[in-house]
């Protein structure tokens, strides 16, 4: 009896380890995101052995990066009605919570794990970690995520690469690149064959739009292992967009066969074809798979055929599909270049300048790169002022002003001159006062200032543009009399006219004409112009006839009687 149980155990022992194999296999697949290869291996373990609570939860964890997370909910919650009190389970149902809303009930179960697990096992810990630091959602709270995963590398004889990666992705998600690439090194530290860091280490510098960094980063990525599919694809969408098609479909060829077939891949298949310029086989294909999907068809077809056409030179047809795309995709399926590419289609129809102006602001708005928001706040102000709408244009160059950390004087010059253009002077007034107080030694501030005043006090009678031409006046001559003498002039004129028209200082008016003959020269129109000016209030009154006494009228109407 004891040789059949001895074997019975040591067939137990076999089947346990093949079932850790073939979890670590699917996780395997997870990690070269080849979500159906891994999605069928953590269910051929689950039939094997239901209870196998890992292969449970990277099940999940499959089905929420491929979007299915009704099914993962399904399967975390079925999982704890059996057995409440697994660990790495109840940090599955946590995550689930956090994507649902449902913050306090997800802390509930991630102290509740820890508790069970007794804070020692780095697999709940990491689970925790990347719950809090899922890129696909706005939730979750990475300062706890990088406190628990700090704790799972003080376990004893601590040395897993993926604590060290979930951690970088919770400082990414802080928006805190530095110390991201610093975690990502210390993984390729305990593996310097972890090809996921140093393509992490390449999405934080693309974030950054540092070409010189994310590129190479990537091919490192493939060069650490050639079978890591997403550094493929992320090579073969930078080219793509920047206009090398050989490296392009190069990098799509191979990545296809690394990676499970996906319903994508005939769209970027029909996408290198657009890229190539064959833009008659990108429409015919692109239309065929409407055709023959139906309503079931990706709408990005439709956005494919409208870049095509655009680059044809038919904007008619571009638009029509576009306005199709924009009619078939789910909210969650536009990138911001949809917004960018639409608003210019628009802006090519008049009556459509409205609607594009409002795809600007959107594309702004779903953009996380804050190069690429400023480039597309740039692009519709330089459309707006190309309609000649200077108010949106002031709008535009306002947002660019404010969001821009580099912002500098001209930019706020553009700013308020867009809106005096406009004829808010109002809104110029108020950004050449800003524009005085931040750069008090230039010119402009004082001539903008003094014009926009000007423009809202007409008559002169309140006086408003008057300090600020008194000021630039100083100022101009300080700085460089010659390069500003036709402003100085101006400005003179002005102060001239205020002061003999509104403040009847005949004097002080013949003083600033003067200053006018100083700067100008003889046969110039203005200096001729402030000489005979000043000739004309300098001669004295034009003296007035003597008034004789009124001749007594003869009396009437009294005579004798």
């Amino acid at each position: 009896m004891k040789k059949i149980s001895l074997s019975l155990i040591a067939v137990a022992v076999s089947a346990g380890a093949l079932l850790a194999q073939s979890v670590e296999q699917g996780k395997k697949f997870l990690y070269y995101q080849r979500y159906k290869s891994a999605k069928d291996q953590f269910d051929k373990v689950l039939a094997a052995n239901p209870n196998s609570l890992d292969a449970v939860y990277w099940l999940g964890q499959t089905l929420l990066r491929d979007k299915n997370q009704a099914a993962a909910k399904d399967l975390y919650q079925k999982t704890l009605m059996a057995n409440g009190a697994a660990p790495i389970v109840l940090v599955g149902m946590g995550h689930i919570e956090l994507l649902e809303g449902k913050d306090n009930d997800a802390r509930q179960r991630f102290e509740t794990a820890i508790s069970l697990s007794k804070g020692k096992d780095i697999e709940v810990l990491n689970a925790i970690g990347i719950a809090n630091s899922d890129p696909n959602f706005k939730g979750g709270d990475p300062v706890y995520a990088i406190e628990k995963l700090t704790i799972a590398t003080q376990v004893k004889n601590f040395k897993d690469a993926n604590t060290y990666s979930i951690m970088g992705d919770a400082y990414r998600k802080q928006v805190d690149g530095g110390n991201a690439v610093t975690a990502y090194q210390k993984a390729l530290t305990i593996d310097p064959k972890f090809a996921e860091a140093k393509f992490k280490i390449g999405k934080v510098y693309l974030t950054q739009n540092n070409k010189e960094s994310f590129i190479p980063a990537f091919e490192d990525a493939i060069q650490l292992d050639p079978a890591y599919a997403p550094a493929y694809y992320e090579l073969y969408f930078y080219w793509y967009y920047h206009q090398d098609v050989n490296k392009a479909i190069t990098y799509f060829d191979k990545y296809l066969t690394l990676t499970d077939p996906k319903p994508n891949d005939e769209y970027d298949k029909i996408a290198n074809l657009y890229a190539a310029k064959n833009y008659n086989d990108a429409i015919a294909k692109s239309q065929q798979k409407l055709s023959s999907e139906g309503a079931n068809a990706d709408p990005k077809y439709n956005k494919l055929i409208a870049y095509s056409y655009n680059d044809k030179g038919d904007s008619a047809n571009a638009k029509k599909y576009m306005d199709d795309y924009f009619a078939k995709q789910k909210p969650e399926g536009f990138v911001p270049m949809d917004y960018t590419f639409y608003a210019q289609l628009l802006a090519k129809f008049p009556g459509n300048e409205t609607a594009a102006f409002k795809n600007y602001e959107k594309a702004v708005e779903l953009d996380t790169l804050m190069q690429n928001k400023l480039s597309l706040m740039a692009d519709a102000a330089a459309l707006a002022k190309k309609l000649k709408n200077y108010g949106e244009q002031g709008k535009w160059l306002g947002m660019i002003y404010r969001t821009d950390p580099k912002a500098n004087k001209s930019d706020l010059y553009n700013y308020g001159y867009a809106y005096y253009q406009a004829a808010k002077y109002d809104s110029s007034l108020a950004i050449f006062n800003t524009y005085k107080e931040k750069f008090p030694d230039d010119v402009f501030g004082y001539l903008w200032g003094a014009r926009s005043a000007g423009a809202l006090d007409t008559t002169m009678a309140e006086g408003k543009a008057v300090p600020d031409y008194l000021k630039f006046i100083e100022v101009a001559k300080k700085t460089d009399s010659v390069k500003y003498k036709v402003q100085i002039v101006g400005a003179l004129f002005y102060m001239a006219s205020y002061s003999n028209d509104v403040k009847k200082d005949k004097d002080a008016a013949i003083n600033y004409l003067t200053q006018v003959t100083y700067i100008d020269q003889p046969g110039n129109p203005n200096y001729e112009q402030a000489k005979k000016i000043v000739d004309q209030l300098m001669k004295p009154p034009a003296k007035q006839p003597a008034t004789r006494p009124a001749t007594p009228k003869p009396k009437t109407g009294g005579g004798s009687k």
